[in-house]
């Protein structure tokens, strides 16, 4: 059974299930087996990988760089760097069907390792709306709002409100790649130039 750096994405996993085993089996040859969620309904997915129904993750996509990360790793950085990921923003099944990791655990590596961080709830302004914007405003005693704009309802709440007066009042935080993040990507190009294109 092929057990590099279980540790690292898979600890979760009962080694002695049967159904375990055989998705593990499926990746023998392979740097490292894939991410495996433990939501997934395992025996329904291998049984839809003997049909062909089901495509097991690219070899190439588990194969860590000398920084210890995967593939997967770059593009979530390349998805932070539209500027609209945020806490609250999903994982496409891509991160672990095509990807192999586990889009939450990657972030916080990313984090850790220097790539990118959380913004602060100031620089998070922008993710919330002219109303939610006044609301908070309105929660200080701040007048002379009703009329502005959104940029112009930021710059208020900025001049007047500190980072620990605005936190409490919204959960959304943004993300923002480091300079050694944005070098990564482009020291490692191949996975963002594979991955299908969208706007973000």
């Amino acid at each position: 059974m092929n057990t590099t750096n279980v540790d690292k994405q898979n600890s979760h996993l009962d080694l002695s299930d049967p159904k375990v085993k055989a998705a593990f089996e499926l990746y023998q040859d392979y740097a490292e087996v894939p991410y495996i969620s433990p939501e997934r309904d395992l025996e329904k997915w291998l049984a839809a990988v003997s049909i062909g129904s089901e495509k097991l993750v690219p070899k190439r996509n588990t194969i860590r760089y000398e920084e210890d990360i995967l593939p997967g790793h770059l593009i979530l950085l390349w998805r932070i760097n539209f500027g609209t990921f945020t806490n609250m923003s999903g994982y496409p099944k891509y991160f672990e069907y095509d990807y192999g990791i586990n889009g939450a655990q990657a972030l916080d590596e990313l984090q850790k390792k220097g790539y990118a961080y959380e913004l602060s709830p100031s620089d998070s302004l922008p993710y919330l709306n002219a109303a939610q914007l006044k609301a908070i405003l309105k929660q200080f005693d701040l007048t002379g709002y009703s009329k502005l704009k959104k940029p112009e309802l930021m710059k208020l709440a900025t001049e007047h409100l500190t980072d620990e007066q605005l936190g409490p009042h919204f959960n959304i935080r943004g993300y923002k790649i480091t300079p050694v993040g944005e070098e990564l990507i482009l020291k490692y190009p191949e996975p963002v130039d594979r991955h299908p294109k969208k706007k973000y």
